[in-house]
């Protein structure tokens, strides 16, 4: 590659507190990285928030990339090396602060205003190389190119599609009588269960357990296998996957039965539940810990978690242990166990004694690096409010023997640093789908009121 063709990417510093260590991810092109950038990391790294832990891994990683270097190689860049293997790029850090040279579109008051002046600058003293300011500011974004900047991108290198509606769902339907034009099909069995080794061109991009049906829904399948030209199915059948139940609760439609028989899969280590408000992800979930940890008994205790971003005013510290202070944020289980025994004579007592049979424990995610969970069932609600890297260091904490359900609905972020397309829920859907010890269902239709209904579609 020549020099001409080596594109400047110039970092704002939102990518760094996105993804620290995406100093690497621009392979054999330049990085620049503005001195205000460094500025707005030393403000941040001190805070008491998760984003000063991202502020700190950024600027070790530029420390271990410059600690060698003289000033001249600083700014003049230096090669970029990851883990022993040269990149091919460099990397250097320019001093954009009240530079004579600088031809200022904006005033230097504010940090994203010397960036872009810096960007502009390099665009004219860079010619013919492409100058690319990255930003995840989408109104830096736009102050740039009025500024007559011609290259300025989000960050897209995390992103594992492009588009939410690529997401993976977790089943698919094939067209037609599912057995119409199946001209090879071993079936054999295993224990109670009938299996079907088929080879057919109906089933696209198949994954470990991933569900079939067709669209009569006179079959459902699951797929425990596949191989090239053909897939390995478990027949579930559509009336026992409608019959199955936990807790009491039996599925109102296809996709509910596909949720419950992932939940109660003692081989699925990790079930991931999306879909829109009133669907019934929390429902289901919590109903299938109660049957797995006091009917079967295969977990020792519950263990209920969220992320904690305000959706309006905060309304300032909560009184009480880390238990009672997560309560109001875990109101939707508590609602789903008074749900679940409504019926009950005295449904508060049945709540009380139901939470402290299952060993019900409410806890934050502040808390849960270094733990060790052993034989356990983790709930994760809401998790479309955290990051990939926040969703790795839960699912890591899960031991021997736990079972781990992350739900949430990817049209309901509260977050400021995440678009449905980046936020940690579609991370592991993509991630993980190709692992034989998760299954991914999003639950299409949704049970609401018709009040619930019609502000959704006209609020």
């Amino acid at each position: 590659m020549t020099e001409a063709e080596r594109k400047y990417y110039i970092l704002d510093t939102n990518v760094l507190l996105h993804e620290p260590l995406a100093l690497y991810s621009f392979q054999e092109h330049n990085v620049v990285i503005p001195m205000t950038v460094l500025e707005e990391l030393d403000r941040i790294k001190d805070r008491q928030k998760d984003v000063s832990r991202d502020a700190r891994v950024a600027i070790r990683s530029l420390e271990k990339l410059f600690q060698d270097a003289t000033t001249e190689q600083i700014s003049q860049g230096v090669g970029i090396e990851h883990k022993g293997v040269q990149l091919g790029g460099v990397i250097s850090i320019f001093a954009d602060h009240h530079a004579s040279f600088l031809q200022e579109s904006f005033s230097e008051d504010e940090p994203d205003n010397r960036i872009i002046n810096a960007a502009l600058y390099l665009q004219k003293s860079k010619v013919p190389s492409r100058v690319v300011l990255v930003t995840k500011d989408i109104n830096m974004r736009l102050k740039a190119k009025g500024a007559g900047l011609k290259y300025v991108e989000d960050y897209r290198t995390d992103k594992l599609i492009d588009d939410v509606d690529l997401l993976s769902k977790g089943y698919q339907q094939v067209e037609g009588e599912f057995w119409d034009d199946i001209c090879e099909c071993e079936t054999f069995n295993r224990g109670e269960d009938t299996y079907h080794q088929i080879k057919t061109d109906k089933i696209k991009t198949p994954y470990p357990n991933q569900y079939v049906t067709d669209q009569s829904n006179k079959f459902v399948g699951k797929i425990t296998d596949h191989y090239k030209g053909g897939v390995e199915l478990l027949d579930i059948g559509y009336d026992r996957l409608m019959g199955e139940q936990a807790w009491g609760i039996t599925p109102k439609n296809i996709y509910q039965g596909m949720a419950i028989n992932a939940l109660l899969d003692p081989n699925v280590d990790l079930v991931i539940l999306t879909g829109p408000a009133g669907c019934g992800k929390t429902l289901l979930a919590v109903a299938a810990a109660l049957e797995l940890v006091i009917e079967q008994k295969l977990y020792d205790k519950i263990i209920v978690t969220r992320n904690t971003p305000d959706v309006a005013e905060n309304i300032g510290f909560l009184p009480g242990t880390e238990e009672e202070k997560m309560m109001p944020w875990l109101a939707s289980v508590t609602d789903t166990l008074e749900v679940l025994h409504k019926n009950d004579n005295c449904s508060a007592s049945s709540v009380n004694y139901i939470m402290d049979k299952a060993n019900i424990q409410f806890k934050s995610v502040n808390f849960m690096r270094g733990r060790s969970i052993q034989n356990s069932f983790v709930l994760l609600d809401e998790c479309q409010n955290l990051t990939a890297s926040q969703l790795k260091t839960i699912i890591t904490r899960c031991g021997e023997g736990t079972k781990i359900v992350c739900s949430g609905n990817l049209a309901q972020i509260d977050s400021n640093y995440l678009t449905p397309v980046t936020s940690g829920l579609t991370y592991i859907v993509e991630r993980f789908k190709d692992f034989e010890g998760s299954a991914n269902v999003y639950l299409n239709g949704v049970m609401r009121s018709r009040l619930a209904e019609f502000a959704e579609e006209h609020l």
